[in-house]
């Protein structure tokens, strides 16, 4: 977890009311400032806002709404539970034939990693049976996965699996939580994206605190069917993206 900033490095500067420009627009601009000049770095936790109320002179609901101005314009994000950061560059997601997690994380130089929050294997619901070609009710296997860059949590997904195409997966898949290798295992030694939909909608309480986010900013939806060399329906995915920190990128 980044350390809030220091606050001897940030001058005690109070706000005074000034024709037309309410106090908490002139907090805008001076933390505008502070991270274009890089006083403020990206990932750096900014000081409560007790610290805050205390370096402007001015009360917490001024800087709440100096922050809900900042969060809105993408240079801050909140983060439930845990305060407000200077917003990172957004990662960009390219859609590929081959896309895979780990790899897109580290083109970004950063280090993947995944919390498996359930894997088990359940009846199909309508909309999990259409993505995979199967019968409703039909046996799969789900493993949800909360995916992070460093500490920063950039993905939460649920992965379907036929189970009677793919006998062997839910072992396979308690034997390792990696995906390509799991499916290796059962006979799958590679396997292409044929199809990618995606859609925006806000966070349901849940998403948001899984993504550190705040319910009021929009989530990426995306649902992908992935086949093997044999145009047969391997994996049918259902991924919720934080749009403060993720931009999906289709190239030709």
């Amino acid at each position: 977890m980044n350390a809030p900033a220091d606050m001897d490095n940030l001058m005690i500067r109070p706000v005074y009311r000034q024709d037309g420009i309410a106090l908490w627009r002139q907090i805008v601009g001076k933390l505008q400032a502070d991270i274009a000049s890089g006083g403020l770095k990206p990932g750096a936790q900014l000081p409560t806002e007790a610290a805050l109320s205390a370096q402007f002179g001015v009360n917490r609901h001024t800087v709440r709404r100096a922050l809900e101005e900042l969060s809105r314009d993408g240079l801050v994000r909140v983060e439930q539970g845990r305060g407000s950061f200077v917003a990172e560059d957004v990662l960009e997601y390219n859609v590929e034939p081959r896309t895979r997690f780990a790899e897109w994380i580290r083109k970004h130089n950063k280090e993947p990693s995944g919390i498996v929050r359930q894997l088990r294997e359940i009846p199909a619901d309508a909309r999990v049976a259409a993505g995979l070609g199967v019968r409703g009710g039909s046996r799969v296997v789900v493993l949800e996965r909360l995916g992070f860059a460093d500490d920063r949590p950039v993905s939460l997904a649920r992965h379907f699996f036929p189970s009677l195409r793919l006998k062997g997966m839910l072992q396979a898949l308690q034997a390792t939580p990696r995906i390509t290798e799991a499916l290796r295992a059962v006979g799958v030694d590679d396997y292409l994206r044929q199809q990618t939909r995606v859609t925006a909608r806000l966070p349901t309480q849940t998403e948001a605190d899984l993504l550190r986010m705040a319910r009021n900013r929009p989530v990426l939806v995306t649902e992908n069917i992935n086949v093997d060399h044999a145009g047969s329906i391997i994996e049918f995915t259902t991924g919720c993206y934080p749009t403060p920190r993720v931009q999906i990128v289709f190239e030709p």
